[in-house]
C-alpha cells in the first residue's frame, strides 16, 4: 500500500473548553453559579472574593478625628472599651423577693428580640419542619394507654397520609398487627380484633388538627362538625348535609339539595358556609412545606418617568485576581510550582471572562424584555404583548438558544412582583382588526370575567368566547377551556353557588 501526502481544506466547529464553560455559566440560576463560583475560589488560589474596602477620610477633614479621639478617650487603660457607668454597679446583697432584673439593671439599648410588630418568625423561618405524624406521635405519647394499644396507634399513624387521612382499611391494619408488628414488638399479646382497632382511631380521631386520621372525605368533615359544639348554629343540618349528601354539594345541584334537605333557599345557604368554613385537608396545616425563597437576578425600577434595569448586586458575585499570587508568577521559569501558577492564573482570567459575559448577555436581554413589555409593567397583564424567544434574539443578534438559556431559571423583580424571564414570553392570537393579542392578556381576561361574574349564573366557556369576541379576539371555546384550566379556574357548573 503505497504511502502519500495530501492537504485537505475544510471547516467544523470546535468547542473550545472556555466556550464550553461560557455557555454553562449562561443556564445556570443565582443559586447554581454562587456554588458554582465556590468551588472555583475552593479549586483556584488565583481567584478571591472582591470585598468593599471601607471609605477613608481625606486628610485635613478634622471631624472624623474628633470622633476616633472622643471614642478612644471611652476606653480603659487596656485598649478595652470602657463599661457604661449604668452597668458598672455593684449588685447589691439584700434584694426584696418581689425585685425584677430591669429595677437592677437599666434597659440595653439594643433590644435582643424583635419588636412585637415585627413580621418575624423564627421557629418558621429556621427550623426543619415537624411532620404531621411526628405531631401525631407526640399525642400519642402523652395518652395512657396499654402497650398493645400504643402498637396500634403506631400503625394507624403511619396509615395517614400528608392531608391527614386514612389510607388503608381497618381489616388491612388489623391483619398488619397480627402477621407484623404485634409479634415483633409486644410477642406476649394476643391476636387483635377489628373493634379493638377502631376503639384505638376514635382516640386518634381526638387528636389534633381536629379531622385527623379520617377515612373518607364526610367522616372528616363530620369530625370537624361534632368538635365544634352543640351550641353552634345549623350543625345538625351540616351533619346530615355531609353524610347523605355531600355528592350533591360537590355537584352544586342546590335544587334537590333544598328538596332533600327540606330548607329554604336562604337557609341552605348559612349550612353551606358552614361547612365551607372547614378544612377537608386537616394534615396540610401541621405538614406544611417550608418555603422556597427565589433571588432575583434582576431589577426593574422606574426613575424620573423610565424603566431601569440593573443586575442584583446580591446575586452577582465579584471576584478579582489575587494580585500576591499573580506577582509570584515568572515568565521565563519552567518550573512545576510556576507552571501551576501561569496555569491557574490563565484559568482565573477566563472565568472572569466567561462571568462578565453572562452578566452582559442576561443584562442586555432583560433591558430588551421590558422595552417590549413596558405596558405590562404599566398596565398589567392585561397589556401584556406578544413576545417569542426569535423576537429577543434578532433585537440582540445572538441565537435563540442562547436567549432560551439566558431566560431559563432566571428571575426578574419588578413593581409588580418577581417573575421568571420565561414569563414574559407568550404566544399570540389574531384579533379582528389584523392585531395579535398576548395568550397571557387572554388569560388575564378570563380570570377577570369569571371574578366579576353572577356566581348564581357563572359564564360558560361559550360565553367567555363571546365576550372576547366582541373585543375583536378570536378565540375558540376549546381555547378558553385551555386557558380556564391553565388558571385552576373550574367549569361553570362548579362555580355556581349560593349568594
Amino acid at each position: 500500500m503505497k504511502q502519500t501526502l495530501s492537504l485537505k481544506l475544510g471547516q467544523q466547529l470546535t468547542m473550545t473548553p472556555q466556550l464550553q464553560q461560557a455557555i454553562r455559566l449562561l443556564q445556570l440560576s443565582s443559586l447554581d453559579l454562587q456554588q458554582e463560583v465556590q468551588q472555583v475560589l475552593e479549586a483556584n488560589p488565583m481567584l478571591e472574593l472582591e470585598e468593599e474596602a471601607p471609605e477613608v477620610e481625606e486628610e485635613g477633614n478634622d471631624e472624623p478625628e474628633a470622633e476616633v479621639t472622643a471614642a478612644a478617650d471611652d476606653s480603659d487603660e487596656d485598649g478595652l472599651p470602657a463599661v457604661d457607668d449604668e452597668w458598672d454597679q455593684p449588685t447589691p446583697e439584700d434584694l426584696p423577693v418581689d425585685t425584677s432584673w430591669d429595677e437592677v439593671y437599666p434597659a440595653s439599648s439594643t433590644p435582643s428580640a424583635p419588636a412585637e410588630g415585627d413580621d418575624w418568625d423564627f421557629d418558621s423561618r429556621q427550623s426543619a419542619g415537624e411532620t404531621l405524624q411526628d405531631h401525631l406521635l407526640w399525642q400519642l405519647n402523652l395518652t395512657p394507654m396499654s402497650d398493645v394499644d400504643r402498637v396500634i396507634g403506631s400503625a394507624i399513624i403511619d396509615a395517614i397520609d400528608d392531608d391527614g387521612m386514612l389510607t388503608s382499611s381497618v381489616d388491612d391494619l388489623t391483619e398488619s398487627l397480627n402477621t407484623e408488628q404485634l409479634p415483633q414488638q409486644v410477642p406476649d399479646a394476643d391476636t387483635v380484633e377489628t373493634d379493638e382497632v377502631v376503639a384505638v382511631l376514635k382516640r386518634i380521631q381526638q387528636f389534633d388538627p381536629t379531622g385527623v386520621a379520617a377515612r373518607d372525605l364526610p367522616e372528616c368533615l363530620s369530625l370537624q362538625l361534632q368538635a365544634l359544639g352543640s351550641d353552634i348554629a345549623w350543625q345538625t343540618e351540616a351533619l346530615v348535609l355531609v353524610s347523605n349528601y355531600l355528592d350533591l354539594l360537590a355537584a352544586r345541584d342546590f335544587t334537590t339539595l333544598k328538596r332533600k334537605m327540606r330548607l329554604a333557599e336562604e337557609d341552605l345557604a348559612e349550612v353551606v358556609k358552614l361547612i365551607q368554613s372547614l378544612n377537608p385537608r386537616p394534615g396540610a396545616s401541621i405538614a406544611a412545606e417550608m418555603p422556597d425563597y427565589v433571588v432575583p437576578d434582576v431589577i426593574v425600577h422606574r426613575n424620573n418617568g423610565r424603566w431601569v434595569v440593573e443586575l442584583n448586586p446580591d446575586a452577582t458575585p465579584k471576584l478579582r485576581i489575587n494580585s500576591t499570587y499573580a506577582g509570584l508568577v515568572k515568565r521565563a521559569d519552567s518550573s512545576a510550582d510556576n507552571t501551576y501558577l501561569k496555569d491557574n492564573l490563565q484559568d482565573a482570567r477566563w472565568f472572569l471572562k466567561s462571568l462578565q459575559s453572562r452578566n452582559e448577555t442576561l443584562l442586555k436581554v432583560a433591558t430588551r424584555i421590558v422595552e417590549h413589555q413596558r405596558g405590562f409593567l404599566e398596565y398589567g397583564e392585561e397589556a401584556m404583548k406578544p413576545l417569542v424567544l426569535h423576537d429577543i434574539a434578532e433585537a440582540v443578534e445572538m441565537h435563540e438558544s442562547t436567549i432560551s438559556r439566558v431566560t431559563s431559571r432566571k428571575y426578574m423583580h419588578t413593581p409588580r412582583g418577581l417573575f421568571e424571564l420565561k414569563y414574559f414570553f407568550s404566544s399570540h392570537v389574531a384579533t379582528n382588526s389584523g392585531g395579535e393579542v398576548s395568550s397571557t392578556a387572554i388569560r388575564a381576561l378570563i380570570k377577570k370575567l369569571t371574578a366579576d361574574e353572577n356566581p348564581r349564573k357563572p359564564l360558560s366557556d361559550n360565553k367567555i368566547a363571546a365576550i372576547l369576541a366582541e373585543q375583536n379576539i378570536k378565540v375558540a371555546r376549546r381555547t378558553v377551556a385551555k386557558y380556564r384550566e391553565s388558571l385552576a379556574i373550574p367549569p361553570s357548573n362548579e362555580r355556581k353557588r349560593l349568594v
